[in-house]
C-alpha cells in the first residue's frame, strides 16, 4: 500500500471492535486523538507526511467513535491501552511508535508502562501538566457537547484549544458526545502514578506555545522526572488542538526524532 492510499480495518478483540485507519508501509507509528474525537480529519495532513517517508500509520478509533465498539461504563485505562495493544499486534507486524494527542497521551503511557513489549516510544503531543486549572479541564466537555448553545462552545474553544488569530468553528464539528465521559471516568478510575512517566519507553514531547493544559512555566515538569530520556519540542502559533493548527511543523518534528 503506498504513502497516498488508506483502508480501514476492523480489529476483533475480546472485549471491543476497533475501526483502524491504515496508510503506508514500513514500521508502524499508532495516532491516539483527544477526549471525544476521532483520528480522521485532525490528523490527516501529519498521518499522511509520515506515511510518506516510510512509516506504516495506524490511527484506531476509540470505543464509541466512528464505528469501534465496546464497554463505555465501568472500564479504566488499561481496557483503553489494550484494545491499542491489540490494534498493533494485528496490524503493526511488531512493536510501534504510539503518539498520544491531549487525553490520547493519557492511553499511550498506560500502553507504554503496562505493555511495553508492543511500545518502541511514545509522542505526547498537547499533553497536560499533572494539574490543571480546573476551568481549562472542563473545556473539552463543554466544547464537544453538541446540546450547549453554539456560542458557548466557541468560547470554550477560543479559550482552550486555538492560539490567538486562530479559527475554532472547524471543530463545532468532529465530536461523538458519549466517548467524553467514558474517557473521563477511564482516567478517573486509573491511577496515574505508575503509567504517568510511559515506562522506559524513549519520549518525544510536542509543547504548545499557548496551551493552557501546560504552559510554559510547566515545561520541565516531564524532563525534571525522565531526564534524558525525553526529548521536548516547543511548536510556536499553537495551542492544544496543535496537530490542526500547525501540521507541517508538528510532523516535521515528529519526522526528525524518529
Amino acid at each position: 500500500m503506498s504513502a497516498g492510499e488508506r483502508k480501514l480495518e476492523t480489529v476483533a478483540l475480546a472485549e471491543a471492535r476497533i475501526v483502524t485507519v491504515v496508510e503506508g508501509e514500513g514500521p508502524a507509528l499508532v495516532m491516539l486523538p483527544s477526549y471525544g474525537r476521532d483520528g480522521l480529519k485532525d490528523f490527516d495532513q501529519v498521518a499522511q507526511t509520515i506515511a510518506a517517508v516510510g512509516w506504516r500509520v495506524l490511527r484506531p478509533q476509540p470505543r464509541g467513535v466512528a464505528g469501534s465498539e465496546g464497554a463505555m461504563r465501568d472500564i479504566d485505562l488499561r481496557a483503553l491501552a489494550q484494545d491499542v495493544a491489540g490494534v498493533i499486534e494485528a496490524l503493526a507486524g511488531g512493536p510501534a511508535i504510539v503518539l498520544g494527542h491531549a487525553f490520547g497521551s493519557f492511553v499511550a503511557r498506560e500502553l507504554a508502562a503496562e505493555r511495553g513489549q508492543w511500545v518502541r516510544g511514545v509522542i505526547l503531543a498537547a499533553a497536560g501538566a499533572t494539574k490543571v486549572a480546573p476551568e481549562i479541564n472542563e473545556t473539552p466537555f463543554i466544547a464537544g457537547d453538541p446540546s450547549r448553545p453554539e456560542e458557548e462552545r466557541f468560547a470554550a474553544l477560543k479559550q482552550a484549544f486555538f492560539a490567538p488569530g486562530h479559527d475554532p468553528r472547524a471543530w463545532l464539528h468532529g465530536w461523538y458526545p458519549e466517548a467524553p465521559a467514558m474517557q473521563l471516568a477511564a482516567v478517573k478510575a486509573t491511577d496515574p502514578q505508575p503509567y504517568w512517566y510511559g515506562g522506559s519507553a524513549p519520549l518525544l514531547e510536542i509543547n504548545a506555545r499557548f496551551d493552557p493544559f501546560k504552559p510554559p512555566q510547566l515545561w520541565s515538569e516531564l524532563r525534571d522526572h525522565v531526564r534524558d530520556r525525553v526529548k521536548t519540542v516547543v511548536i510556536e502559533d499553537a495551542s492544544h488542538a496543535l496537530l490542526p493548527e500547525q501540521p507541517d511543523a508538528v510532523a516535521s518534528a515528529i519526522v526528525e526524532w524518529l
